[in-house]
């Protein structure tokens, strides 16, 4: 019995932690909120990347296709206030969570950020700017 009861624990103790996501912005009168996993923030001179969540109270149809959410990472350049999308996943329901609907076929290319832009306020974020 007690060997069952630590063979128990050590599988429960073993599962892979999840992101904490922290609230970085809200938009579309606050049908949309962008979330950010500080957890993930890798550095390496003026760039850093970073996993972001965007999650929608109303369901979002790009090119035919229909989210409630979608996870990406993000790689963001401090000096030139610019970024570029490594990964793209479309989710079916809330929070990163149902089926993924849409993954991106490849990374983009670098483009400059709006200073009014959901973009911003990530890049903001993962570069420490107040």
């Amino acid at each position: 019995m007690k060997r069952l009861l630590l063979i128990a624990f050590v599988l429960l103790s073993s599962v892979p932690a999840y992101a904490e996501w922290v609230k970085v912005a809200t938009g579309d009168n606050g049908n949309v909120t962008t979330y950010a996993d500080p957890d993930t923030i890798r550095r390496k001179g003026d760039l850093v990347k970073m996993w972001s969540l965007v999650d929608s109270k109303t369901i979002r149809t790009v090119a035919g296709t229909s989210h409630l959410s979608y996870k990406m990472e993000e790689e963001y350049d401090c000096a030139k206030e610019r970024s570029r999308t490594l990964t793209l996943d479309e989710f079916s329901g809330n929070m990163g969570n149902g089926n993924v609907v849409w993954q991106s076929p490849n990374e983009q290319k670098w483009a400059p950020l709006a200073s009014d832009s959901l973009g911003i306020s990530l890049w903001k974020f993962a570069c420490g700017k107040k």
